[in-house]
């Protein structure tokens, strides 16, 4: 198995973009990132917006320097989930695409459950219920012009991958995330649309990972003529595929602007019990399912160190997580998964505000502030990796964290510390690498299964293994925010 040609991954995270060349050959897998780019909104008028022109800008500069670096053998596109860009009839974009964690939706959740209540909307799509999903967003959009005028609906990867060929698609494992997929009929859930006053027009047919998408078109201007791949276009779908596991008895963390804590399962867990828990099912690579919960991430981090910037205060990554190891252990504790901590916009004031209200006092250093986040969102894995055994029936020997948490020493310490279990960090650029390993399957360049795909990450990526340790009491903790 090797291939002289590379592939083109772009990979398209809610923080930070990166366009990465892999090849196959004797020696492995051979890594190179040719761009790197911030991917940050824009607010316009109280609106946060995606700037998706500037993105698809970025990511022909670094298809292009990736192709100046020797033949394409194909590109793969994937992102975050659940934003979407609307086309007119001669395949024009109507309007930027909004970001997720604006605020319009709110009003539009509970007209949505009004006319499709919540169980029975689990029931059928399988999904957790959050402010963000593609279903309240296009709620929120009722009635207006661009929505009236709209004839397909493309969510990120599937609007790039539409304007470098020319075609237009619904890659399976991103539709997943709009809860408006059916993962039992595995197509789009046609009732739950006309129940919640959706158009069905706007839903392109779905493609599965490694279907070819088409050929990038002379006038995109960068390697005109090279196949563009469906891979596992949801950024997670694509980090679960480079999970290094061997055999079942894992959960896993991709772990970037969002936790995400899961284990990967065969078929959907529909329970009233998943439900509550807010345990949500969204599609894998060959037909599994990511059964798994959002944590916040290190959004919260990223978020605050923004703020800390603005005010002339710039630690470094390592120099503020090896600041917050030096504190106190759970003095400081807040549930990460706070809503009101979904915004951007003076993260440590919230952070402090949250702590005080829970009798803690208020953190004031960013030493004391990022052990807070560190601590609160060890606390988040374990609460989330016990649920997910509980709730599926299966049991986890080991947890693979992926992404770019992996490279947070701390915070890898720390969530084996407070789960009991070994953790496994790396690799870092989980979500590239998932989405070249589809394109090379997809060439034929690849093992053809998922084991070989994972013992291929392990003998060629560096991997480092935390034990659990420490005496810190994790149940207290715990207990001190309500957690099981």
């Amino acid at each position: 198995m090797s291939t002289q040609a590379g592939f083109c991954a772009v990979d398209l995270g809610a923080s930070g973009g990166r366009v990465i060349s892999g090849r196959l050959g004797d020696s492995g897998l051979e890594l190179h990132e040719v761009h790197r780019f911030p991917t940050a909104p824009v607010n316009v008028h109280g609106t946060l917006y995606w700037d998706i022109l500037r993105l698809f800008s970025d990511v022909l500069d670094g298809v292009r320097a990736a192709a100046s670096a020797g033949e394409l053998a194909s590109i793969g596109i994937d992102s975050w989930g659940v934003d979407y860009g609307l086309i007119d009839e001669a395949g024009s974009l109507l309007a930027n695409p909004v970001h997720y964690r604006d605020a319009r939706t709110q009003e539009a959740v509970p007209r949505v459950l009004a006319r499709i209540g919540a169980q029975e909307l689990y029931a059928v799509t399988g999904i957790q219920q959050l402010p963000i999903n593609t279903i309240y967003q296009l709620a929120a959009a009722e009635g207006t012009p661009a929505l009236r005028a709209a004839s397909k609906l493309l969510l990120i990867p599937d609007l790039l991958g539409y304007w470098l060929t020319g075609n237009v698609g619904a890659e399976v494992t991103n539709a997943s995330t709009t809860q408006l997929y059916d993962p039992l009929a595995r197509s789009w859930a046609t009732s739950v649309m006309q129940r919640a006053g959706i158009p069905q027009r706007l839903f392109p047919p779905l493609r599965q990972p490694g279907e070819l998408i088409g050929e990038t078109l002379p006038e995109v201007g960068v390697a005109a003529g090279v196949p563009v791949v469906a891979v596992a276009s949801h950024d997670t779908a694509s980090a679960v595929v480079a999970v290094p596991a061997q055999g079942t008895d894992f959960a896993y963390i991709s772990c970037g602007t969002w936790s995400l804590v899961g284990m990967e399962l065969a078929g959907p867990v529909l329970s009233e019990a998943s439900r509550l828990a807010n345990f949500t099912n969204e599609v894998g690579i060959d037909d599994t399912i990511r059964y798994l919960r959002n944590v916040m991430g290190l959004w919260l981090l990223q978020e605050c160190t923004r703020d800390w910037a603005a005010a002339g205060f710039r630690p470094g990554q390592d120099e503020l997580a090896a600041a917050a190891a030096r504190e106190p252990p759970l003095r400081y504790v807040i549930d990460a998964d706070d809503p009101s901590l979904l915004a951007p916009g003076d993260m440590p004031a919230r952070i402090a505000a949250g702590c005080e209200r829970a009798g803690q006092g208020r953190p004031e250093s960013p030493a004391q502030v990022a052990r807070c986040i560190l601590d609160s969102l060890a606390l988040a894995h374990r609460r989330a990796v016990t649920a997910v055994q509980e709730l599926s029936g299966r049991h986890a020997d080991v947890i693979h964290l992926v992404g770019g948490g992996a490279r947070n020493q701390v915070l890898c310490q720390l969530t084996a510390d407070a789960c009991g279990l070994p953790v496994v960090a790396g690799p870092p650029e989980a979500s590239a690498i998932g989405n070249l390993l589809v394109q090379a399957r997809a060439a034929g360049a690849a093992p053809a299964d998922l084991a070989g795909l994972r013992a291929l990450v392990r003998a060629t990526q560096p991997l480092r293994r935390y034990e659990p340790g420490g005496d810190e009491d994790w149940q207290g903790a715990a207990a001190r925010l309500g957690h099981q």
